[in-house]
């Protein structure tokens, strides 16, 4: 079988997995945040916190929740980390530098799991268990509470009220995510993945010296690592671990884990504001993007550019030849498409026109289809953008689910919209500006450009893969990316709160023969434009600069 259609092959595979996950799953997390009865191993957490799951919150009150819990999250982890040289299952590790550990407890918290640190040689048990996989959950789950917010600001009307932030947050992981990550640890352990909490092994006799192993509970928190589009390996090389990501199959398994929420979460949205066909419409943008970028990155990494790549079937370099191209590929698009970061090959080594893509991916938001909650909200906003443009064009007062577009939505939605590119402008043009940042990097030119790059546009649209070639566990990029993180992860989630409750305050607009369809093609078709436009005008300065040049010059 030749590389393009083994790839071809699981491409397909994956569709129809997504495809018959979609209604189920999406049905079920409507279920969820749209029940009164609450489970009595909730009701226990409720009476923990000293929360009341009944009481419906304004989205101020929803904001300070959100807020308080995600600094509570980032203190706790940062005094882990600094504390576990003291720690039983430390396996001898010290405890975290004061920059690192506020680097690693932002970008946990923040969904985003950027890591400049070796996993395998600094992080304990007790961390990485207690500290690292808790927050894959929660955060994971923040980020679905403030989607299904804004849902009910479209679909409440008369009243600001949007549901209850803590009984969001203990339903999305007590009844969506730790059900799947159960069964997702088992499918990864049977496929080969490790699942203990074993010391340091010695293994090997090697020229020089031998080579030491730890082990760790790597299937639990590799499943929420990517079902919860997180993205923080166990170990330093991530998903392209043999402990973490076994074979293809696991990689498949994967790639579905990543997708599989943010798809389905169109369905929740669609039964939500009673219009399954709306959520069919978010459904066909996010898989328009996703599909496309897709197919060019396999067509970029398949591209024949010389002998070597003749032989070895494509762009084979700091790939994994049990994933191959395709594999890896699929899995690249994926993971910058979301909010997820993990990756199973090593971005910096893909063609110049293939790192674009994967940056490129982030930069239009990760809503193609985005991170688990983040990728709704995500998407919802750049509809309101797209409504607002038709609404220009001919001269009508946009409106969007029976609710008007006016002055102080489109204002939220406008600097939604900005706050990213922002930071990550800003960052990148201050990194290149002054000397000290420039010295981590190891290549000039516009791939040293696209180093740096990359990681601020990871990091403030909280992916958190890297393009790798950048060191950046200094001082610098510690900090640097670290506020970026959290800007870039709960600024955008005051505008969204905001918006929604904005929307849920107004009366509804009765549909008439000039309301804009949008649960048609056409709308559809706009929305996708208007997303990209939108990126292309933002980008494609700093992307003329890196990616675009090197893939030129190749």
């Amino acid at each position: 079988m030749s590389p393009v259609l083994a790839g071809v092959l699981q491409l397909l595979a994956l569709v129809v997995a997504l495809g018959l996950s979609y209604r189920p799953l999406g049905d079920h997390m409507a279920k969820v945040y749209s029940s009164e009865k609450h489970l009595k191993p909730e009701k226990w957490i409720y009476k923990a916190i000293g929360a009341n799951p009944n009481v419906e919150m304004r989205w101020p009150a929803y904001l300070r929740g959100v807020l308080a819990f995600s600094a509570v999250s980032v203190l706790f982890l940062y005094l882990l980390q600094r504390v576990q040289g003291s720690l039983p299952g430390s396996l001898g590790f010290v405890s975290i530098d004061p920059d690192q550990a506020f680097n690693t407890a932002a970008s946990f918290v923040a969904n985003t799991n950027w890591q400049s640190y070796y996993g395998e040689q600094a992080m304990g048990h007790v961390v990485q268990t207690g500290g690292l996989a808790v927050q894959n959950f929660v955060s994971a789950a923040v980020g679905i509470a403030v989607a299904v917010a804004l849902v009910r600001g479209f679909a409440r009307s008369r009243t600001g009220e949007l549901g209850n932030f803590w009984a969001d947050l203990v339903r999305g992981v007590v009844r969506i995510l730790l059900p799947i990550s159960v069964i997702g640890a088992l499918v990864l352990v049977a496929c080969g993945a490790i699942q203990n909490f074993s010391g340091i092994h010695e293994v090997g006799q090697f020229t020089g010296g031998s080579q030491q192993w730890n082990g760790g509970a790597v299937a639990s928190q590799e499943v929420i690592k990517e079902l919860g589009t997180n993205g923080g390996g166990y170990f330093n090389a991530n998903s392209s671990h043999p402990f973490e990501n076994p074979n293809g199959l696991s990689n498949l398994f994967e790639i579905y884990l990543i997708l599989v929420i943010p798809f389905a979460l169109t369905r929740t949205f669609g039964r939500m504001v009673g219009s399954i066909r709306q959520g069919y419409a978010i459904l066909a943008t996010m898989a328009t993007i996703w599909l496309g970028f897709t197919a060019l990155m396999m067509w970029t990494e398949f591209h024949h550019g010389g002998p070597a790549f003749d032989i070895a079937g494509g762009a084979m370099e700091g790939k994994e030849t049990r994933f191959g191209i395709g594999g890896s590929s699929i899995f690249a698009v994926a993971t910058t498409l979301t909010s997820t970061g993990a990756v199973n090959s090593f971005h910096s080594s893909f063609t110049g026109f293939g790192g674009g893509i994967t940056m490129l991916g982030m930069q239009l938001g990760e809503i193609a289809p985005g991170g688990v909650g983040s990728g709704l909200y995500g998407m919802l906003i750049m509809a309101i953008i797209a409504v607002f443009i038709a609404g220009l064009m001919v001269g009508r007062t946009p409106e969007y689910l029976g609710k008007k577009i006016g002055t102080r939505e489109i204002k939220f939605a406008a600097l939604y919209i900005l706050v990213t590119p922002a930071l990550v402008l800003s960052f990148t043009a201050l990194a290149m500006a002054l000397p000290t940042p420039a010295h981590s990097m190891t290549n000039s030119g516009a791939h040293g450009f696209s180093e740096i790059l990359y990681a601020y546009t990871s990091g403030a649209n909280n992916n958190g893969s890297a393009f790798a070639g950048l060191n950046a566990d200094t001082q610098w990029f510690n900090s640097t990316i670290g506020i970026a993180m959290l800007l870039g992860r709960f600024l955008p989630m005051v505008f969204v709160l905001a918006l929604a409750g904005s929307l849920a305050e107004q009366t509804p607009v009765p549909e008439t023969a000039g309301t804009l369809r949008t649960e048609k093609p056409l709308f559809t078709g706009l929305l996708v434009g208007t997303i990209m436009i939108i990126t292309g005008l933002t980008y494609f300065p700093a992307l003329a600069l890196g990616p675009l040049a090197e893939g030129l010059a190749a």
